[in-house]
């Protein structure tokens, strides 16, 4: 048989670190704090609206890019969270998703903007957020910026750090785009965990709703990761390209999600306070565990991850201290190297999620305490 190889594209990148990891732990009986999905149910009325849109017989495609309830409830809701954003036209500027050119990237980054800016033939420029406080250096940004710049990624609250950026930040970036004329896409999915500070869409800042898509999605609010239902804000004219490519690539989203993510939508407020509130108990319940078993801590100000060094524990560099602390004491975590662009910045980092039950918090606690012994006394 003649040899046949993958495309070039698909050569230059590997599969997903974090997969992997998740892999790995349930293949050795892990506690995974790998991968930040919920082990807990969803809303209760998430479950009643899949069905009662099912056996309402919404099983046929919906609009190519959104059902009109729910582009109307989300050009409702967006607002209504976030009263900077102004009128949204859900005929024109809202999109929604199955779950970009040259673009400046924040790194340590979600590891999925690589490969991203490899399909897309971007030529990517990282800006390191530095420790402890994961802070922008405006010089550093500033130089990223040139002629050929013509996006940047923003994510705030932030995947891997927990970080979320200020509104002195947002507003040297929203400079910054105006200046050289560029195009931000906002990565949003964590806008409503945020335990310090406060999630400022980028969107809402002057001069910034005509050149911001900002992206959105049900997987981490609602707790329905598996649905694979999103959507983008952007200005008309750039929708018009955002639909074209969703058309051709996913046709569109599933009917009966779409129908009940109206539902979610509806929420009032008393749900999303709580649902920080929930994620706040869940980290009191990790960041201790992982401080007593003798990792640095970075506390995580938004979303559901926590960033750690792994320097006074050990010597193995990131991905072989991972490994092993999948096999004994049996805790999954995401190796530092596979969020920045130069792996040696990562090699002494773990990134722990914790989207899960207190219960298998504790169990990880648990576990995690039988590392105690090798951090330094006192």
């Amino acid at each position: 048989m003649a040899h046949r190889s993958i495309s070039a594209k698909a050569g230059r990148f590997t599969e997903s670190v974090i997969r992997e990891m998740n892999r790995l732990a349930v293949e050795h009986g892990a506690v995974s704090l790998a991968q930040g999905f919920p082990d807990f149910a969803c809303p209760p009325q998430l479950k009643r609206a899949v069905a009662d849109a099912v056996n309402a017989d919404l099983n046929q495609y919906a609009i190519t890019w959104g059902s009109k309830p729910l582009r109307d409830a989300i050009a409702a809701s967006t607002p209504r969270h976030f009263p900077g954003w102004g009128v949204i036209d859900p005929e024109t500027q809202v999109t929604v998703t199955c779950g970009a050119t040259e673009a400046v990237v924040f790194e340590p980054f979600y590891e999925n903007y690589g490969p991203d800016a490899v399909l897309s033939d971007a030529v990517p420029r990282y800006v390191t957020l530095h420790e402890p406080d994961w802070h922008i250096d405006p010089d550093e940004l500033r130089a990223a910026f040139g002629k050929k710049t013509r996006g940047i990624v923003v994510n705030s609250p932030h995947n891997p750090t927990g970080k979320v950026f200020t509104r002195a930040e947002l507003e040297l970036i929203a400079s910054l785009c105006q200046e050289f004329d560029v195009i931000a896409f906002t990565d949003d999915i964590y806008e409503h965990i945020v335990y310090e500070g406060e999630h400022i869409p980028l969107a809402t800042l002057p001069g910034m709703a005509e050149r911001t898509v900002s992206i959105h999605s049900m997987s981490k609010t609602y707790s329905v990761t598996g649905w694979r239902v999103g959507w983008t804000i952007a200005p008309a004219e750039l929708s018009i390209g955002i639909r074209r490519v969703h058309d051709f690539l996913t046709v569109g989203a599933a009917a009966p999600l779409q129908a009940a993510a109206v539902t979610a939508l509806e929420f009032p407020e008393a749900y999303y306070v709580g649902l920080a509130d929930g994620y706040r108990a869940r980290r009191a319940a990790l960041l201790p565990a992982l401080r007593h078993a003798g990792f640095r801590v970075h506390e995580p100000a938004g979303a559901y991850y926590v960033m750690t060094d792994i320097r006074d524990l050990t010597t193995d560099d990131d991905v072989t201290f991972a490994q092993r602390l999948i096999r004994d004491p049996g805790v999954a975590a995401v190796p530092g190297s596979s969020f920045f662009s130069r792996p040696e910045l990562g090699r002494t980092k773990l990134r722990f999620a914790f989207p899960k039950r207190l219960e298998t918090l504790h169990a990880a606690a648990e576990r995690l305490a039988l590392l105690a012994p090798l951090a330094p006394a006192g």
